[in-house]
């Protein structure tokens, strides 16, 4: 999708912001429009707000809010984009008119997705000039972290016009879920909206409140909907014979008046209960301060879920990978290529989730981003997912850090990397860690890995591809003086040393 690069988000709302960062932050142009007085102003502040998280997430080359324009209406924004993504609010009446408006003014091959959170995609795209590439687009907020976004096609939609959404919403690291058939509400709204209307249920009943409603999820169900969703989680409580057991001991609870899924009337009454009970349970923090709460957890949550390779963990391995294949200098090495003395592979700024109460870095987050410097090397060298899929790796054996000034909040690091030495089954190289405005030397590490064949349960021989490179970088490393922090030992002198 590389020639897909001006984006139209049309609405500037909470979901139309969130459009904006997630494509700012691939590193795309925004071209944004809406009609509310000060709308402009007000999406410049959102994205301002939301780009810490985004950051987080990870940034492709050429991110930056600076590539936000605004347009001058409806028509001029769909002259100039070629994606168009409307987020006006959930209004036939307003939808409708707005999307024969955009339809009308743009290429007959632009792809026009709503973000509607449940209206039917055929009524949307009446009237429109070229209906065949109208279609939903819904995203679930924040959209600039929540990966997913369910595709649902009108009865003119276009099997072309599904296959280029579900292309353009990969580009942009998502997890694009196609309905299969058109239905008011989709599929993840539908199930959320029985939640919803239970929890209300037991508010106005004065069963339960607000609070503990939320505790009863986020202790229990929240945590196993993360990784596994309902139908697996309760595939697992049935024990050896999975869902089939569980439904036959579990089956007769259905009859049982549980659950009211019709909504109940929405009394004042009941929308103050509501209100009162999640006012006490923001107790006194802002919308922007309870927004930042949530992307730390999200971002946690998800990136807890990346080693086991589960549901949105999946995505942020994806993106990492996509980021560096995208990154200048860091396409892997190919025969004959210059290499870099010594190699510079890995830059970001001081993460929040890095530092401590001072707002230092930690310890733990030093190794960490040196973590991700080898990362980056191992990439260069052309060991990436496929490689670790063939079994093969490097495992570290040895590790030896200094640290030598801190780092804050904020703070650009940019690492080098120097290869000191390899053989049939070894590697020895060195980490520097600088301020990337400073130059100041931060840190630094010394680390031996063994290559591995995993399925084999041994150490084995670098493959081909690797070694070649590996022998490449050392040659071009050779005449590098050896760091002064290489070799040392830890010790306190005695008198007799």
């Amino acid at each position: 999708m590389a020639e897909q690069q001006t984006i139209g988000i049309v609405g500037t709302g909470v979901i139309g912001s969130g459009w904006a960062v997630r494509v700012l932050s691939r590193g795309y142009d925004v071209i944004a429009w809406d009609p509310a007085p000060g709308a402009e102003e007000r999406l410049r502040r959102a994205v301002e707000r939301s780009w810490a998280s985004a950051t987080r997430l990870g940034l492709f080359p050429g991110a930056t809010p600076d590539r936000l324009s605004w347009a001058e209406s409806a028509e001029a924004l769909a002259a100039a984009a070629n994606w168009i993504q409307e987020s006006a609010p959930e209004d036939e009446g307003v939808k409708i008119p707005l999307l024969q408006r955009l339809a009308a003014a743009s290429a007959p091959d632009t792809i026009i997705a709503s973000s509607s959170s449940g209206l039917l995609p055929s009524r949307l795209q009446s009237g429109c000039a070229h209906p065949e590439r109208v279609l939903i687009g819904h995203p679930f907020n924040p959209v600039y972290l929540l990966p997913l976004v369910e595709i649902v096609a009108g009865e003119q939609t276009s099997p072309a016009a599904v296959a280029a959404a579900v292309s353009h919403y990969d580009d942009l690291v998502m997890h694009p879920l196609v309905v299969r058939n058109e239905i008011e509400g989709y599929l993840s709204d539908r199930m959320q909206e029985a939640v919803w209307r239970e929890i209300l249920h037991l508010v106005n009943d004065d069963v339960a409140t607000t609070d503990e409603l939320d505790t009863a999820l986020v202790y229990g169900p929240g945590l196993r909907w993360a990784g596994m969703g309902t139908n697996l989680t309760f595939h697992l409580a049935g024990g050896e014979d999975g869902m089939r057991h569980m439904l036959r001991q579990f089956g007769p609870a259905l009859k049982l008046p549980w659950t009211r899924l019709e909504a109940p009337e929405l009394t004042d009454t009941l929308i103050e209960a509501m209100a009162d009970g999640t006012d006490a349970q923001a107790a006194g923090r802002s919308i922007a301060e309870l927004e930042r709460l949530r992307d730390d957890y999200l971002l946690a949550v998800m990136r807890s879920l990346r080693p086991l390779d589960l549901g949105a963990g999946r995505l942020i391995a994806e993106r990492e990978a996509r980021i560096h294949q995208a990154g200048q200098n860091t396409q892997p090495w190919r025969p004959g290529d210059t290499v870099a003395a010594p190699l510079a592979l890995y830059e970001a700024p001081v993460e929040p989730d890095w530092v401590d109460y001072n707002d230092h870095m930690t310890e733990s987050a030093f190794l960490l981003a040196f973590g991700w410097a080898s990362d980056k090397l191992f990439r260069y060298i052309g060991i990436d997912e496929d490689y670790r899929a063939s079994g093969h790796s490097f495992f570290t054996v040895e590790t030896h850090i200094n640290y030598l000034q801190e780092a804050a909040l904020g703070d650009p690091l940019h690492v080098t990397t120097q290869v000191l030495g390899v053989d049939a089954k070894r590697l020895h190289f060195f980490h520097a860690m600088h301020h990337a405005d400073t130059g100041e030397l931060l840190c630094t590490t010394e680390q031996m890995l063994l290559h591995v064949d995993n399925n084999e349960g041994r150490t084995a021989p670098i493959l081909p591809g690797p070694a070649a490179a590996l022998a490449a970088i050392v040659q071009a490393h050779a005449d590098l003086p050896v760091p002064g922090q290489v070799g040392r030992v830890m010790h306190i002198p005695t008198p007799e040393s």
